[in-house]
């Protein structure tokens, strides 16, 4: 009895001795996860950002967002801090967002939270209905970023943009004033009107106009549906004939021409403006607002390159649309019409001109 009372508390024993070792390496581990947590808290950022969320600021092109404003899915690029004051970059057509690529990187540094959405018609943007007219006239653009500036719960910001982008920053600037802190516009006053287009130009002009006139036909539809992609890498060249951009930097682009909605807005656009497309009645008395030639009165600053090959206005007839603090630059160098990705230190050094106006 002896014996196997021995060797029952030896049994015991040795099992106590086994718990507690478990307890204490189970305690260890936890202790240890604990621990890790709380160092990976103090690692993440302050915004709560994760580690891949972080990444993807850091590298803001390689992360479209989107966030449904008004009739659209907005696709768009966001960089910098979200405490930054905000700068809204419009890109044109045949364009998109990757002409703000460098500008954006450069505004971002200085601190500024820079949104670069899609136009209707270009990459990821979209229309919440099939049923919604896919319109291109100008006022339809300037509302949509007046809807996405409201989806962000965006107050006012810097709006900047070249072509298409550059009407739009316009528009908003006359028709929402309380909107636009300050304006960046490539190629100064491009606010338009069905009645006003009505008046020919001399010939040389006209020639310039030539793939609007053919959009305007069923031929000019198709061929650019038939082949976007080669049609506007020719608008590239003929608008910045001194850029030497590689076939790399293009495609990059083209791929947002892949939208289902981009040969109609586009043809749309053009055929609005000779009075072609009806457009919608609810634009009517915002065009008919715009059609008077309306002052710009916020704080702005107008840009021109050197070598601009698309249709402008020189400089000296707009200067009087701009009643607030106003000065025009001319970028040399050779730069085209792609303002902001020719030159993009002096299309941001504008931005941080502007904004330094509005303090």
């Amino acid at each position: 009895m002896k014996t196997n009372t021995f060797i029952y508390l030896l049994k015991s024993n040795i099992l106590l001795f086994i718990m507690r070792r478990l307890s204490l390496g189970i305690a260890f581990f936890f202790a240890c996860l604990q621990f890790s947590t709380i160092s990976s808290a103090i690692a993440r950022p302050a915004t709560g950002m994760t580690q891949s969320e972080t990444n993807q600021v850091k590298e803001p092109f390689d992360h479209i967002r989107q966030i449904k404003a008004g009739l659209l899915n907005v696709g768009y690029v966001e960089a910098g801090p979200a405490s930054g004051e905000p700068i809204l970059l419009i890109h044109g057509w045949p364009y998109d967002i990757y002409s703000y690529k460098e500008v954006s990187e450069i505004l971002a540094a200085k601190g500024y939270r820079v949104l670069i959405p899609y136009l209707r018609g270009f990459g990821s943007t979209s229309f919440l209905s099939a049923l919604t007219p896919r319109n291109g006239q100008q006022s339809a653009l300037a509302v949509d970023m007046i809807a996405f500036l409201d989806a962000l719960k965006i107050k006012n910001a810097i709006v900047g943009g070249f072509d298409w982008g550059a009407r739009t920053a316009d528009i908003m600037a006359v028709l929402w004033p309380e909107r636009v802190k300050g304006l960046v516009s490539v190629s100064g006053y491009l606010i338009g009107s069905q009645a006003a287009n009505k008046t020919p130009l001399k010939p040389q002009a006209e020639l310039s106009w030539w793939y609007q006139y053919y959009f305007a036909t069923d031929r000019g539809q198709a061929g650019y549906q038939a082949n976007t992609v080669e049609f506007n890498k020719l608008i590239w060249h003929t608008a910045s004939p001194g850029w030497k951009f590689s076939e790399e930097i293009y495609q990059r682009s083209a791929a947002s021409f892949n939208n289902p909605d981009h040969v109609q807005i586009v043809i749309d656009n053009y055929r609005w403006r000779l009075d072609m497309s009806r457009g919608e009645p609810e634009y009517d008395l915002l065009e008919s607002k715009l059609a008077a030639g309306p002052a710009i009165k916020v704080p702005a600053i107008t840009l021109e390159g050197d070598a601009n090959g698309a249709p402008h206005p020189n400089p000296g007839s707009y200067s009087i649309r701009f009643k607030g603090r106003y000065v025009h630059h001319t970028i040399t160098g050779g730069v085209g019409h792609n303002l902001p990705q020719e030159a993009p230190q002096a299309f941001a050094d504008a931005i941080l001109e502007v904004a330094a106006w509005t303090r």
